[in-house]
């Protein structure tokens, strides 16, 4: 089967994020804590099921990381996903604990695009992966605002059916 201009498009798309998965999996750590601890970066997560239809529950679970990023006793994960048309259809954060873990489920909303959609899912209003080789999540942080600065960001494909 030929694939026209705007399905080239999109497979090159997922291409791509696949291979920055691949990519963003064999990174051992972009950054590294302020008191002498290796690189902590956050633990992988996983969808359950990776096929959904609209209305359907899909479960994004993450194991405690095996280093210690400290997130704190008021941790959050952001998970957005983003359905095959670019439209972000649930963006929200939810409950993670000082290790990383965390398990949140949605429903897929019925407005979703049926396609290939992508979930990110990362610690919420932390800076978990920067440039200047500290971990920007300890102490000193006080009431600043922190953002991701760069690395690739963390995604899932999630395939949407009818």
């Amino acid at each position: 089967m030929a694939l026209n201009w705007k399905d080239r498009g999109r497979h090159s798309a997922i291409s791509a994020t696949v291979g920055a998965l691949a990519l963003v999996a064999a990174i051992p750590g972009c950054a590294s804590s302020t008191d002498g601890e290796p690189p902590c970066f956050p633990p992988a997560y996983s969808l359950t099921p990776t096929t959904a239809a609209p209305g359907q529950s899909v479960t994004v679970a993450a194991p405690d990381a095996d280093c210690n990023p400290r997130y704190g006793k008021n941790a959050r994960i952001q998970v957005s996903v983003t359905d095959a048309t670019g439209v972000e259809v649930v963006n929200t954060t939810a409950a993670m604990n000082d290790a990383g873990g965390f398990t949140y489920t949605f429903v897929v909303p019925a407005r979703t695009a049926v396609g290939d959609a992508v979930v990110t899912a990362m610690p919420y209003n932390v800076d978990w992966c920067d440039d200047t080789g500290r971990n920007n999540r300890v102490a000193g942080a006080g009431d600043v605002r922190l953002e991701r600065l760069s690395c690739a960001a963390p995604m899932t494909p999630l395939t949407v059916t009818r």
